[in-house]
């Protein structure tokens, strides 16, 4: 054995992949999703932090801007204080949040040791104290009363609810108000305003990933019959994801797919198939913080508008821009066999279907590929076009449209017909704009925040899982599929054989 390779499987074991059923980090949901500390109330909506999560919660939340109250939970000015804050805090924080994603209310006790040393960073001088800014601006910074220009500040007129909220309305130049309740009030941008939104949109894949599993499990889609099409579509989000910690758990499930889903997983007989299920539903394809149970640039502006389905479009459209030709008639059957086994909509899979069936010859080109998807997307939306208008179910904020608009792309008009109104297109400039749109612009926030993966296990899975044609198979998955493994399919297989006789370890802690 060549000692490259020798190196490549050491790392494949330094990656702690196995799960473990009764590991409470894999059972914890996202940290805004519920906060239950030693410290914190159940009923809390403010975040409590500590010196061991500040800097990665702050950091990685998709918020535009995040509020800091340090305390001391001695002090009696705080405890009457925290029913105020806590006020503000319910409309920004949980999936139940009337304003989600916009700002993100935490609190940090500098009267735990613990924390000494972060308050001593912030110039903490009383309690309480309130900062604002940019949540990324808070992560390994601090706050010194002498700086002249810093993108924290602390906030000089929030000793009460009413206060606060107006203080932060002059900041974001919004008009919330404490009453607020959801889908009242918003402040959501059109879908028509900015096509740079996009950008928030990489959390809302994020979310579709977690919710796709979270319903294929909650309805025991995996059987017999379509483990195959899981299994491909775990290789394609393996490969071309645009967020890593969903390339990171969808790797983590492929390499341990015969345990996490063996051919008789819904017994109800024997403990192996209970203790399987048990652990893959507590498994967070991407991530303990997801999903966190709102959506960002996919949020409607009525209750039962947009959300999944607009998620799951843009991760179709994200993972049809980044294959290499050679495998687009895979990413093609294997997003088609996707929908049609594990969408739930039944009308909504059926359509689908049928425009796959429609097609006749295989994808050579990622081109054609994307063009196809995207072409798809505009025949869905022209039937939800006609449909929601004589239902009257179209969400006013955000209606179903023909895309792109040509504000976005004006270079991939070329005429408009005037008999049927009918579009034509320039599908050069078409392809551009969606590799624009869904490759770059869609990740750009991620890069910006310095989020796209930091730790040196993303960086080893990243190198063996590269955005290539590589196929990724475990040993009874590849059976299944009957595919043959390549370099990095022969090392996983290598890897997953020996680790059967290793015992399970907790990762992601």
């Amino acid at each position: 054995m060549s000692r490259a390779l020798w190196l490549l499987i050491l790392s494949l074991f330094s990656l702690t992949f196995t799960l473990s059923a009764s590991s409470s980090s894999w059972g914890s949901r996202s940290i805004l999703r519920a906060v239950n500390t030693d410290n914190a109330d159940v009923h809390d909506y403010a975040v409590e932090l500590n010196a061991t999560n500040f800097d990665e919660v702050l950091r990685d939340t998709p918020a535009s801007f995040a509020v800091v109250e340090f305390f001391a939970h001695w002090c009696p000015a705080c405890r009457n204080y925290k029913p105020q804050y806590e006020k503000v805090a319910r409309l920004f924080n949980g999936p139940d949040a009337v304003h989600p994603g916009i700002i993100l209310m935490t609190r940090v006790d500098c009267a735990s040791k613990i924390n000494t040393k972060l308050c001593d960073n912030f110039s903490v001088g009383h309690y309480p104290m309130l900062f604002w800014g940019p949540p990324s601006k808070f992560a390994s910074a601090g706050w010194e009363p002498t700086q002249t220009k810093s993108d924290i500040r602390v906030i000089d007129d929030g000793r009460t609810a009413d206060r606060l909220l107006s203080w932060i309305n002059k900041q974001t130049g919004s008009s919330f108000a404490l009453d607020d309740q959801k889908f009242e009030n918003e402040h959501l941008s059109s879908n028509v305003s900015d096509p740079g939104q996009i950008a928030r949109a990489v959390y809302d894949v994020e979310e579709a990933t977690s919710t796709a599993f979270e319903i294929i499990l909650g309805h025991k889609m995996i059987k017999s019959n379509t483990r195959a099409s899981l299994v491909k579509f775990l290789q394609l989000l393996v490969a071309h994801h645009p967020s890593r910690r969903c390339r990171k758990g969808s790797a983590e499930v492929l390499v341990n797919f015969d345990d996490l889903c063996p051919l008789d997983m819904w017994s109800a007989d024997r403990q192996e198939d209970q203790d399987a299920q048990a652990a893959l539903g507590n498994f967070q394809i991407c991530g303990r913080d997801v999903p966190r149970g709102y959506w960002m640039f996919c949020r409607g502006s009525k209750n039962d508008t947009r959300g999944f389905s607009c998620g799951l479009w843009v991760l179709l459209h994200s993972l049809s821009v980044r294959i290499e030709d050679g495998e687009s008639n895979f990413a093609f059957t294997t997003i088609c066999d996707f929908v049609h086994n594990f969408f739930i909509c039944e009308e909504c899979r059926r359509h689908f279907y049928d425009m796959c069936s429609s097609v006749s010859t295989p994808f050579n080109k990622s081109r054609d590929f994307a063009l196809w998807l995207w072409s798809a997307h505009n025949k869905v939306n022209e039937r939800l076009i006609k449909e929601e208008a004589s239902l009257g179910t179209a969400d006013p904020k955000f209606p179903k449209m023909i895309w792109p608009l040509r504000q976005f792309c004006p270079s991939c008009y070329l005429s408009r017909s005037q008999k049927n109104d009918g579009i034509e297109w320039d599908q050069d400039e078409v392809f551009k704009f969606l590799k624009e749109y869904y490759g770059k612009t869609l990740v750009s926030l991620y890069k910006d925040k310095g989020i796209n993966g930091n730790d040196g296990t993303n960086r080893v899975l990243e190198d063996l899982v590269p955005s290539t044609n590589a196929i990724v198979v475990p040993l009874g998955a590849a059976l299944a599929v009957a595919v043959a493994s390549c370099a990095f399919g022969a090392l996983a297989c290598y890897w997953r054989s020996q680790q059967k006789s290793r015992k399970p370890r907790r990762s992601w802690s």
